[in-house]
């Protein structure tokens, strides 16, 4: 349904997205994740034809619909494709009916049509009470609703989404999203959905490419980016916490980590060792492969705790039981296992 193929845009010297490919099915909800300034929001705004692309294809549905190498680009409203914007964008001057009936006069659908189709769909999105209410009238979380609505009313193939729950609080975040996936079972629309959130990533998507200074470091599904991530910066931008990276430098016959001796063989010299944090353990005594750190966060998640060390400028994150008789402050001993959960080279990439 969506193909992305070398897909580059410049800003002067500036390289925002360079050589994305992407390939996802009919119905897919497909999450661009990562950190501010990674190139997400510029890749989605190719998608939705607001940006032409400096190189590269993009294809709906086996139809071409931007040419960077030959500079042409399908009008944005030609695209058969819907966008929700981070700011609602909502019309002041419109009613809740009027604004999800806007685009569907653009359609020069019949009166008819569009008053049933405007019910549906505002009903659907359990806002048909709020239908002749204004923007300023009602809350944000009805104003995204409302958004989303305007959005799927004319039941685009493609739906674009802009961080559209940035703007409201958790809880409502938490329900938002909820709703959206309901939504996307309904409609059956092949989903972009940009945010730097993983937990909306991981909770929503079938499909993830993750996003660093332009470049999809990895590609694949939620599971498959937890299981195994190819790149440090996926290891320890994906996961609730994330994954630990510890270097290990060689230090005479052996080698060494965080400064302490230990018995371990890396596949290539100063390699970086990955732990998920529910592979360490804490120790209140020193153990031939722990490391001291001192401990600066004790939280509970899901009937477990969450325990994090610094040293050095290291910071490791245990996932435990039991919660440790240590208080903030003293020395926490971080226990590794005999083998870590993956290695990672010195370029980043995932070696052994």
């Amino acid at each position: 349904m969506l193909a992305i193929q070398d897909l580059n845009k410049k800003f002067g010297a500036f390289e925002a997205v360079k050589d994305v490919s992407i390939y996802v099915p009919a119905g897919a909800f497909l999450v661009l994740l990562g950190p501010s300034g990674c190139g997400k929001t510029t890749l989605l705004r190719m998608l939705a034809g607001l940006e032409l692309p400096s190189g590269g294809e993009i294809i709906f549905d086996n139809q071409k619909v931007s040419d960077g190498d030959e500079n042409w680009s399908v009008d944005p409203a030609k695209r058969n494709s819907g966008l929700v914007f981070q700011s609602y964008a909502l019309w002041p001057h419109m009613s809740v009916r009027g604004n999800v009936e806007w685009p569907l006069k653009i359609m020069r659908m019949s009166g008819e049509e569009r008053a049933k189709r405007v019910e549906d769909t505002l009903k659907l999105l359990d806002i048909f009470e709020l239908a002749d209410r204004y923007p300023n009238e009602i809350s944000g979380g009805q104003q995204q609703r409302v958004a989303i609505a305007r959005t799927i009313a004319p039941k685009p193939s493609i739906m674009l989404f802009d961080e559209p729950l940035s703007n409201l609080d958790a809880k409502l975040r938490v329900e938002m999203r909820t709703e959206l996936m309901r939504l996307h079972h309904a409609t059956g629309a092949t989903t972009v959905y940009v945010t730097h959130d993983q937990i909306e990533a991981m909770t929503m998507a079938t499909h993830v490419a993750v996003m660093n200074k332009g470049v999809v470091q990895q590609f694949g599904s939620p599971q498959d980016l937890v299981d195994r991530p190819e790149t440090a910066f996926v290891a320890t931008f994906v996961g609730t916490p994330p994954n630990n990276l510890i270097p290990v430098l060689k230090n005479g016959t052996g080698y060494m980590m965080a400064g302490c001796d230990i018995l371990i063989k890396p596949p290539e010299r100063n390699c970086m060792a990955m732990y998920k944090a529910e592979s360490l353990q804490i120790s209140s005594q020193e153990t031939s492969t722990s490391i001291p750190m001192q401990l600066v966060e004790l939280s509970t998640i899901a009937g477990r705790t969450m325990v994090t060390g610094l040293k050095d400028g290291l910071r490791l994150t245990a996932i435990v039981d039991t919660s440790p008789r240590i208080k903030i402050g003293e020395v926490a001993h971080f226990v590794l296992p005999k083998e870590p959960d993956g290695w990672f080279g010195q370029n980043g990439a995932r070696v052994g």
